[in-house]
């Protein structure tokens, strides 16, 4: 049944942290809405990581139609103005199919992007500085460059993960190449979308259970495999596979570490990036709607989503 109600041009998006259940939900309501899924996750846009980024199934994608997965290679990153254009390029084509989009991920960056509108810095990548602040963090780790971002540009650290090194790296190159701070040339130009912002969240007791069950089926789907075919074809130390989840067990597949602690490693790493996340959609902004699915379903979510498009139809 398409619930569907609103004419106009809105673009629904659903926030929270990993494993909390936003690929599900959005399945729900994207059938019963008659819409289309378009990831907001920086890791899922790349061919051939599949299981480590949890990327929806081609039975969850033949569903729904989904946009922004699978666009680029592991060794061919996507910038942040690359993404955008794509997004609103897919968001459009989705209103102009008569459709209800559904931006969906927990890529902060990405979301807020595209939302916000944020007029990307027109710096052009730097190849030769790129090498040579990716040869930084081989020698002396990823965490180095981190702390040099957060003394040039405090407020890009704050948004940007210490293991994120692409971004890092790109928020360096910004503020090397203008001599300005990467976050004080974000402007912004919100699209003309009428957005609805869902956040889900769980207890984090809950939460965590799920992000360690979330890792044994992982290891039971293959990931072991998956990053040993990865490493036969981009080298470990690709911003790529320095990834959560390929790092350790990267490490494992080199022997530096077991499997165990790979697992452990994995689990400790997802439980700060959740941290992160909280930190970028933080449930005080009054521009989300939260809600808690230890206490609420699909149908309460599509029963508030409902009325939301009728209020503005009004």
């Amino acid at each position: 049944m398409n619930e569907r109600t609103s004419p106009d041009h809105p673009l629904i998006a659903i926030v929270g942290p990993t494993a909390v259940g936003k690929s599900e939900v959005a399945l729900e309501l994207a059938e019963r809405f008659d819409g289309e899924i378009v990831s907001a996750d920086s890791r899922q846009i790349y061919r051939g990581m599949d299981i480590g980024t949890a990327k929806p199934t081609p039975e969850q994608q033949a569903r729904v139609p989904h946009h922004l997965i699978d666009v680029t290679d592991p060794d061919r990153p996507l910038t942040l103005a690359e993404y955008q254009r794509m997004a609103y390029t897919t968001i459009e084509e989705i209103h102009r199919r008569g459709r209800l989009p559904f931006l969906v991920g927990g890529t902060g960056l990405y979301v807020w992007a595209v939302i916000e509108g944020w007029q990307i810095p027109p710096v052009p990548p730097d190849p030769k500085l790129r090498r040579t602040l990716e040869e930084r963090a081989c020698r002396e780790g990823s965490r180095a460059l981190y702390e040099e971002l957060r003394r040039l540009d405090p407020e890009a650290a704050s948004f940007i993960h210490p293991h994120n090194v692409r971004r890092v790296i790109r928020a360096l190159e910004v503020c090397y190449q203008t001599g300005k701070p990467f976050s004080a040339q974000r402007r912004k130009h919100p699209p003309p979308y009428r957005t609805i912002l869902i956040g889900l969240t769980r207890p984090r007791v809950e939460l965590y259970r799920r992000i360690d069950e979330r890792m044994k089926q992982m290891i039971a789907q293959g990931l072991v495999e998956e990053t040993r075919r990865l490493a036969d074809r981009y080298p470990w130390d690709l911003p790529a596979m320095t990834g959560l989840g390929y790092r350790q067990i990267g490490a494992y597949l080199r022997g530096e570490i077991s499997l165990e602690e790979a697992i452990r490693q994995i689990q400790t790493a997802t439980r700060d990036f959740v941290h992160h996340q909280y930190n970028w959609f933080r449930q005080n902004d009054p521009r989300i709607r939260w809600f808690d699915l230890s206490q609420e379903d699909v149908e309460a979510i599509a029963q508030w989503l409902r009325r939301k498009l009728r209020e503005a139809d009004g």
